[in-house]
C-alpha cells in the first residue's frame, strides 16, 4: 500500500509505541503531496525498498526511542551562574511533557502556532517539542525582528501563545498584541517580569499551570498526530516580499534526521553540538535539535554574545564533535588566526608555512605526503585545540556562498569545511560534503534516498536544481499560489537556483535564476561569481552585490566598469543581510537606490 493512502479505521499508532515497520504505521488519509492548509496531510514521496522506504515516525515517535534506550544521558546543557548545568533525555522529556501540559492549559487549539522569540536556550527547545507534543505549530520567530515583523509570523501562524526570550523581546509583543485575535498568553523564559500583566507568566509561573492536566488528555493528543501532518513552521527570510511558512511535517524531520546521521556515520549516545546560530533558521533546528534527538547526542548552548568574541570559549569547553558555521563564522576564525600568525617569529612562520603547504597538499590529494606527521604534530594537532575543534569530525559549512580562499586555509591547516546544500522547504540539506567524500567548491552528494533533477540543462550542464524525497515539505501555510511555484505538477521542489554535476556527481551550484543579469547583447550572467572574483582579489572588501542591469558589461567574462564604495558594511541590523548572512539583493538595490542610478547614469554616458 502507498504511504499517505492508509485507511482511516486502520489500528492507532499511539505514542507509546516505536514503529519498526511499515505495518505499524498509520498514516493521515490524502491524496496529495502537498497542501497550504493548517489541517490537511500529505502522500509521503516513499521509495518502495531501500533508503526512502523506512518506516514514518512521529517526533513523540523519535524522541521516545531515544529516551528509553538512553535515558541517562546527558541531552541538552547550559550555563547558570558560570556552570554548566544538564539535563538527561529522561528529564528533559519530562520537561517537555510538563510544557505541552501547559500549553493545553493556556488554551492552545489544534494547529495554531507557538512562537517562540528568543535567543537558544533550553527553554527555546522545551517550547519547540511541548508545543509539538500538544497539537500546535512551532514557529521560531528571529530575534532581529522587529515589531511588525513579529506581528507578521504571529498573526499567519495563529498563534495561541507567544514564549519571549526577555524584557527587549517582550516589548515587541506588547506593542502589536492588539493585533493579534488568537494570542491568549505571553511567556518569559528569562529574567523576572518587570511589570506584571493579565495573560504574561514566567517560565517558572508557566512550567506549574499544566500539573493539574492529566497524561491521559496529553497522550490522547499524542496519539492522534500522524507523520504525514504539519508538526513546525519555518519563515523564509521574506527577500522577495512576505516571510513564508514553510509547513513541515513529523516525517519531514523525522526521516531528514535519520538520514542525514546515517549518511555521515553518527554514532549513538556519542555526538555533541554548540547551538548558537539562530534557531528560527532550518538549519540549526534540524542540526542541534533533531538530529541531536534522533542520535542520542547532547546539544551545548553558548551564550548570546557568542558572535560578539565568547563561541570561541565555549568550542574549547565542550570541545564538538561536530561544528555548523555560516561562512561569516568561518572568516572570522580565518581573520584571527591570520592576525595571530602575523606577530608569529620568523621560525614560527616558516613552520606555519610548511605545514600549511603539507596540510593544503593532503586536503586535496587525499593522501598522506611525506612530512605530514611532523606538521600534524607541530601546527595542526595545537590549532585544532586551541579553536575547540580537536575531536570534531565534521567541520561544516552551508547556509550562503563561501569563498575558494577562506576554504583553502582551513584545508591547509587539515580542517577541511564540508560544504551542505539545501532550503527550508527541504527540512535543511538536500547535498552533503564529508570526509573522503568532499570536493572544494562543491556541495556534495545527495542525501541517501533523495534525487536532484536539473531542470532545462544548457550546453554546458547547466540547471535549475531540482529536488525529490521525503525532506521536501508539505506546502507554504494558507499560499497556494506560491506553493504551486514551488512545486511542479509532479511534485519536484524548484529550488531557483542554477547547478552543474560533475563525473563523480558532486553538485556545484552555479548561479540563481532571479539573480541573472540580462545584458543589452541577450547574454545571462550570474552575478555571484563576479562578486566572488571582486572579493577574492581585493582582500578587505566583505560584501558586493551587483544590482542587476545597473552595470554595463564587455560582451565576455565581464569586468566591473562601474563601482561605489559605501561609506559602512551590509548588516543584519540594517537590514541588508539575512540571520545567516545572505545578502538580500533586493533590499541593497531598494535602499541604494540613488547611488545605483547614479551609477547607471554613468554607464549610460
Amino acid at each position: 500500500m502507498m504511504a499517505g493512502n492508509c485507511c482511516p479505521c486502520c489500528p492507532h499508532t499511539t505514542g507509546a509505541s516505536v514503529p519498526l515497520k511499515l505495518s505499524d504505521v498509520c498514516l493521515a488519509t490524502a491524496e496529495q503531496l502537498w497542501c497550504t492548509s493548517r489541517d490537511q496531510a500529505v502522500k509521503l514521496r516513499m521509495a518502495e525498498t531501500g533508503p526512502g522506504s523506512e518506516a514514518p515516525m512521529t517526533i513523540h515517535q523519535m524522541f521516545l526511542k531515544t529516551v528509553k534506550i538512553y535515558g541517562d544521558l546527558p541531552a541538552v546543557a547550559s550555563k547558570k551562574e558560570g556552570q554548566w548545568v544538564t539535563l538527561t533525555w529522561r528529564e528533559y522529556y519530562q520537561q517537555c511533557r510538563a510544557a505541552a501540559k501547559s500549553f493545553l492549559k493556556l488554551g492552545l487549539e489544534r494547529y495554531h502556532g507557538v512562537g517562540i522569540l528568543g535567543f537558544n536556550s533550553p527553554e527555546w527547545f522545551i517550547s519547540d517539542i511541548g508545543c509539538i507534543l500538544a497539537g500546535g505549530f512551532a514557529a521560531g520567530i528571529y530575534t532581529t525582528n522587529s515589531p511588525e515583523a513579529c506581528q507578521y509570523v504571529a498573526d499567519n501562524c495563529e498563534a495561541n501563545v507567544l514564549v519571549v526570550e526577555n524584557h527587549k523581546q517582550l516589548l515587541k509583543i506588547l506593542q502589536i498584541k492588539e493585533q493579534l485575535p488568537h494570542l491568549k498568553a505571553i511567556v518569559q523564559y528569562k529574567d523576572e517580569l518587570q511589570q506584571k500583566l493579565p495573560n504574561l507568566y514566567t517560565w517558572a509561573e508557566f512550567m506549574k499551570l499544566g500539573e493539574e492536566v492529566s497524561d491521559e488528555r496529553l497522550d490522547a493528543v499524542v496519539d492522534s498526530q500522524r507523520a504525514n501532518q504539519c508538526c513546525t513552521l519555518i519563515y523564509t527570510s521574506g527577500t522577495t516580499g512576505n516571510p513564508k511558512g514553510v509547513m513541515l511535517s513529523h516525517d519531514n524531520i523525522t526521516w531528514t534526521s535519520n538520514a542525514v546521521g546515517a549518511m555521515t556515520s553518527m554514532q549513538h549516545g556519542v555526538e555533541c553540538v554548540v547551538s548558537y546560530l539562530p534557531l528560527s533558521h532550518v538549519a540549526a533546528q534540524i542540526n542541534d535539535m533533531w538530529i541531536s534527538m534522533r542520535f542520542a547526542g547532547a546539544t551545548y548552548f553558548a551564550d548570546p554574545d557568542a558572535l560578539k568574541g565568547s563561541l570561541g570559549t565555549t568550542l574549547k569547553e565542550v570541545r564538538p564533535t561536530s561544528f555548523l558555521g555560516v561562512p561569516r563564522v568561518w572568516e572570522k576564525m580565518q581573520e584571527k588566526m591570520k592576525a595571530i600568525g602575523a606577530k608569529s617569529s620568523g621560525m614560527k612562520k616558516r613552520v606555519a608555512n610548511w605545514a600549511k603547504s603539507i596540510g593544503l597538499q593532503a586536503s586535496y590529494s587525499n593522501l598522506v605526503p611525506w612530512g605530514f606527521m611532523l606538521a600534524n604534530n607541530l601546527v595542526f594537532k595545537k590549532v585544532r585545540w586551541a579553536l575547540g575543534l580537536d575531536r570534531c569530525k565534521s567541520c561544516l559549512t552551508g547556509a550562503a556562498p563561501i569563498t575558494k580562499e577562506t576554504l583553502e586555509y582551513f584545508m591547509s591547516l587539515s580542517l577541511p569545511l564540508y560544504e551542505l546544500y539545501g532550503m527550508s522547504e527541504s527540512t535543511g540539506p538536500h547535498t552533503i560534503s564529508w570526509e573522503n567524500d568532499f570536493k572544494i567548491m562543491s556541495c556534495g552528494k545527495v542525501v541517501v534516498g533523495c534525487q536532484t533533477k536539473l531542470d532545462k540543462p544548457d550546453e554546458d550542464g547547466n540547471g535549475e536544481i531540482c529536488f525529490w524525497g521525503r525532506h521536501v515539505f508539505m506546502g507554504y501555510l494558507n499560499e497556494p499560489e506560491k506553493t504551486e511555484e514551488a512545486l511542479d505538477q509532479e511534485g519536484w521542489l524548484h529550488s531557483g537556483d542554477l547547478g552543474k554535476h560533475d563525473k563523480d556527481n558532486f553538485l556545484f551550484i552555479t548561479g540563481r535564476i532571479k539573480e541573472l543579469i540580462i545584458t543589452a547583447g541577450g547574454e545571462n550572467i550570474p552575478p555571484v561569481p563576479i562578486e566572488d572574483a571582486v572579493k577574492a582579489e581585493i582582500a578587505i572588501i566583505t560584501n558586493t552585490t551587483t544590482p542587476g542591469s545597473l552595470l554595463t558589461f564587455e560582451p565576455t567574462l565581464p569586468p566591473v566598469q562601474k563601482w561605489v564604495i559605501l561609506d559602512r558594511d551590509f548588516s543584519i541590523s540594517g537590514g541588508e543581510l539575512g540571520p545567516t548572512m545572505k545578502l538580500k539583493r533586493g533590499v541593497v538595490v531598494k535602499k541604494f537606490s540613488e547611488k545605483i542610478n547614479k551609477i547607471y547614469g554613468m554607464a549610460q554616458e
